[in-house]
């Protein structure tokens, strides 16, 4: 009677032991960040519209951002994220669509926002350099943390303005930005 009343025991710890790893591992796959198409994507929610903005975490990302697009979904966009706080400056480099943006101080408050306009294509004799130099620059005005990119129009659309909350998971992207 006391082996079949320990087996009974043994058999209750462990179906507890694998109900709490489920339940854990559940809990950390709704944290995880979507992937789409091999693309990383984080929820944003922005004045209660939900997107799914692709990840910027490290400079080539950053730098190549949304280059080339020519669509933007109406619940896409990009998120880029820095290791710190920093006055940030963007530009339309290859865009050929309007692009919106919304420069995100360290907890995720609006901080600035610019419709950013496509520009003239990098002429055939235009350096690098050259084609660098004349695109508008795009300035955060305060030190950001965060900014996000998205169609053009739809920030004035969602009534968004500076010092509102832009709502993601905001302390986990910082530890994960390069």
């Amino acid at each position: 009677m006391a082996a079949a009343t320990l087996n009974n025991l043994w058999r209750s710890l462990l179906r507890l032991a694998l109900l709490t790893s489920l339940a854990l591992a559940g809990a950390c796959a709704a944290n995880e960040p979507a992937f789409e198409d091999g693309v990383e994507r984080e929820r944003v929610e922005i004045a209660g519209r939900v997107f799914q903005l692709e990840l910027a975490l490290d400079d080539a990302a950053r730098l190549r951002g949304l280059s080339g697009r020519d669509h933007i979904d109406e619940n896409g966009g990009m998120l880029f994220v820095f290791p710190r706080a920093q006055r940030l400056g963007f530009v339309m480099r290859h865009c050929p669509v309007p692009i919106d943006i919304a420069y995100l101080d360290g907890a995720g408050r609006v901080v600035a926002m610019h419709a950013m306009e496509p520009e003239a294509p990098q002429g055939a004799g235009e350096s690098d350099n050259e084609y660098e130099m004349r695109l508008r620059r795009y300035d955060s005005r305060f030190p950001a943390q965060f900014a996000v990119e998205v169609r053009g129009g739809t920030l004035e659309e969602l009534g968004l303005e500076t010092g509102d909350l832009v709502r993601f998971d905001v302390q986990g992207l910082k530890r994960r930005a390069r």
